[in-house]
């Protein structure tokens, strides 16, 4: 009996236990910046009034036959791990489709401006969790051929590093460079992909981090975020939130004044509650509806830049 109660437990439990070691982080392979730069796949960025140099994913996968084929034999060595993939080249094709989206966000009131750059734009479209940063060189000694790369793991929300591996590759006889790449990675892929699975690990644990910026537009209305609400000032309720919405309480109130507050480390959660991953606008979009019920009844609105930061504008729509 004692036993039989021991195996319905595991059976209860069974599905739960499948769910946590199924989950994955989406990635997405693309060239690191310095072999854009090299190689001339490097475009200009207005980013209100400030030139800033990004890479040209588009002109490169289009035109660079052995960009395409690394990034799909990275690609490729990543699903056979069981990593769910974005692909750029589909996600450069779908987002220049849909180009209704302009390069600066404005306001439709107040021209209140968020600059978003080609490459935020790129990973709004993507939503993947980590992006895979490549980049190679190809070494001849006479007949023989070897390759030298990096790999690196970026969380796409942060840009921070959580991944790395490099070497070279024995020299090999072999003219085609996914054979040269896949002998060179495939011998620290274990090590490389641990390093993935944990940052996600803490991502589940621990939620995703965030920057969050809340700011009150000067249209007259006199709103203010020292407003108080039966007797508490409206920044100590949107901290409130903060503190009752982030996973385990985790974020930093960095700055406040009477018209913006600022957020930093904030560790929204991984998932809904419906299981569809949450990214920064929807967390923000959450504090939105709250703040428009009563008793605050204001009006605002979100605009995001990338994945990682996103700013709440009240007393606009």
């Amino acid at each position: 009996m004692k036993m039989k109660n021991i195996f319905s437990v595991v059976l209860l439990f069974m599905p739960l236990l499948l769910w946590a070691q199924a989950k994955k982080p989406t990635l997405m392979v693309i060239p690191a910046d310095t072999w854009c730069s090299v190689n001339g796949y490097m475009t200009t960025f207005d980013d209100q009034g400030k030139k800033n140099n990004i890479p040209d994913y588009e002109q490169a996968i289009q035109t660079n036959m052995d960009l395409y084929n690394v990034v799909t034999k990275i690609g490729e060595l990543m699903s056979e791990q069981g990593f769910p993939l974005k692909d750029l080249s589909q996600t450069v094709k779908s987002l220049k489709q849909s180009a209704a989206e302009d390069e600066m966000t404005t306001s439709r009131t107040g021209g209140s401006t968020l600059a978003e750059s080609p490459l935020d734009r790129l990973l709004n479209r993507a939503k993947a969790d980590i992006l895979i940063e490549v980049a190679w060189k190809v070494n001849t000694t006479g007949p023989k051929r070897s390759i030298t790369y990096t790999l690196r793991g970026l969380d796409a929300y942060t840009n921070k590093q959580v991944a790395a591996a490099q070497g070279t590759g024995a020299p090999s006889f072999s003219a085609e460079l996914p054979i040269l790449l896949e002998e060179a990675v495939i011998e620290k892929m274990d090590g490389f992909v641990s390093q993935l699975q944990s940052h996600f690990d803490d991502l589940l644990t621990n939620g995703r981090e965030v920057n969050i910026d809340i700011r009150v537009f000067d249209n007259g209305s006199g709103l203010s975020l020292e407003e108080e609400y039966d007797g508490e000032e409206l920044t100590d309720i949107i901290d409130n939130w903060m503190a009752e919405n982030t996973v385990n309480h985790r974020y930093n109130l960095s700055d406040a004044t009477d018209n913006m507050m600022h957020f930093e480390q904030v560790r929204i959660p991984l998932y809904r509650t419906n299981g569809r991953p949450m990214d920064t606008r929807q967390f923000v979009g959450e504090l939105r509806k709250f703040l428009s019920d009563a008793p605050y009844s204001i009006t605002s609105k979100v605009l995001t830049k990338g994945l990682g930061r996103a700013n709440l504008i009240l007393g606009e729509k």
